[in-house]
């Protein structure tokens, strides 16, 4: 009695998540074949729901993990009063859940189950003494109709819990062989990106920043490009959101800015003056506690003098987590360069937070510039962006400068410095020499 027991002691460890007690990752395959098997024989429909809680991470920064695990297991308990007893609920680590629906008549009766799902965790939970609700992404594969195999539906329920996400989130989305297409295309984008960051296929454009007083080029910033042998120039819109997701937005971050210290040096040997370059900082990079190492060693390495060097930063990647923030820009200026909140308008700081920050320059977004003389509200906008830039002594930047009409404005209004198509597209850096002698004599 006692070995037998202990026997299924370790049986229920081996097959269980211990905080939550659902089937874990093991039991789940054996169940889902048994579905399949079931459901070839008897000509039966099966539906894979994969599940990821929304800003999971926020419980657990905000909250702690104590918190974050209760949230888990009053998850867990929602889902299982949510399917049938022949059903499978699975936890395969983190916040991410498998409910398996075995022996069904037909794909739309899946869809019921879903909502209920979905409108179960939006109901509040108590969590020590807060209340919590919760939204989820929920990707959803069909057998036979998306595939044959366990692995396989559960790869393609995970791919539409992703679509379901990028839509937003709080909602469910059934796998398409198109989600298939574009998946590939991003695996292929990923491995050809790597193979760009090690190959040195990257490269680095220039757009000049005119000073509205001198009409001189100032400064000009970093844009990266990607020369691909077989697609051609991918733009940045492509490839950048895959390089924040996977990391690779560090290597190739570190790799722009050593780039861009190296030219603002050789415009400087050539006696083109001092012209600064302005970098944008990732989120992921601006995160990273190696970024001052970083910009000390591009620095160096190109005898580049610090007070050429701008950093971008969005103002939602400052705002989102201040007082962190706060201590990575104090190390940075303590280096000798200088820093730019980017898209400003769009990350609502408040004026307190403003005051504090430790940056020279502003950077309009090319949103507010956009429309500026069609919607008074962009006019009114970009206006007291400028008089309280004027107010704090900070120095201001419009982006997306294109017409004449825009420029007028923002000179009538004050503004400090232009970027845009008025007066140059990005240049490539063996141009940049010929128009900043143009330009600046």
């Amino acid at each position: 009695v006692e070995i037998a027991r202990n026997t299924e002691a370790l049986e229920y460890q081996a097959n269980t998540d211990p905080l939550t007690h659902l089937a874990n990752r093991h039991l789940l395959t054996d169940r889902l074949e048994q579905t399949l098997v079931y459901a070839r024989r008897a000509h039966r429909v099966a539906g894979v729901l994969m599940l990821d809680l929304d800003r999971f991470k926020n419980v657990n920064d905000s909250l702690g993990h104590r918190q974050g695990d209760q949230l888990l297991r009053a998850v867990a308990d929602r889902l299982r009063e949510c399917v049938r007893a022949g059903d499978t609920v699975a936890r395969l680590g983190g916040d991410e859940f498998v409910v398996v629906l075995s022996d069904m008549a037909d794909v739309a009766d899946i869809v019921p189950v879903a909502q209920k799902i979905l409108g179960a965790l939006a109901e509040p939970m108590e969590i020590g003494r807060q209340l919590l609700s919760v939204n989820t992404s929920l990707g959803i594969a069909v057998y036979p109709r998306d595939g044959e195999t366990a692995d396989t539906l559960l790869q393609y329920a995970d791919t539409a819990m992703y679509r379901a996400k990028a839509d937003g989130g709080n909602a469910m989305a059934f796998f398409t062989p198109e989600m298939m297409r574009a998946l590939t295309e991003r695996l292929q984008l990923e491995a050809g990106l790597r193979r760009a960051i090690e190959l040195g296929e990257l490269r680095v454009h220039f757009q000049p920043i005119i000073d509205a007083g001198s009409g001189r080029v100032v400064s000009a910033e970093a844009l990266v490009r990607w020369q691909d042998p077989e697609r051609g120039l991918v733009s940045p819109l492509e490839f950048i959101p895959i390089a924040e997701e996977t990391g690779l937005i560090v290597p190739l971050g570190d790799w722009v800015l050593r780039e861009a210290c190296t030219q603002a040096r050789a415009w400087q040997d050539l006696g083109l003056g001092s012209i600064s370059v302005a970098v944008n900082l990732s989120v992921r990079q601006f995160a990273a506690p190696t970024l001052d190492e970083s910009v000390a060693r591009a620095l160096e390495a190109s005898g580049c003098p610090a007070s050429l060097l701008h950093l971008e930063i969005t103002e939602s990647s400052i705002m989102d987590q201040i007082e962190q923030a706060m201590t990575t820009m104090y190390r940075l200026i303590a280096l000798g360069l200088h820093l730019t909140i980017d898209d400003f308008g769009t990350g609502y700081s408040s004026l307190s937070q403003l005051k504090r920050l430790p940056v020279t320059t502003l950077k309009i977004d090319r949103g507010f510039v956009r429309d500026i003389q069609h919607d008074v509200e962009d006019d009114v906008f970009v206006d007291a962006i400028l008089t309280l830039a004027r107010k704090l002594g900070l120095r201001t930047v419009a982006e997306g400068v294109e017409t004449e009409e825009q420029l007028g404005f923002l000179a009538s209004r004050g503004c400090d410095a232009y970027q845009g198509f008025l007066f140059s597209r990005p240049l490539a850096a063996e141009a940049m020499p010929r128009f900043l002698r143009e330009r600046n004599t």
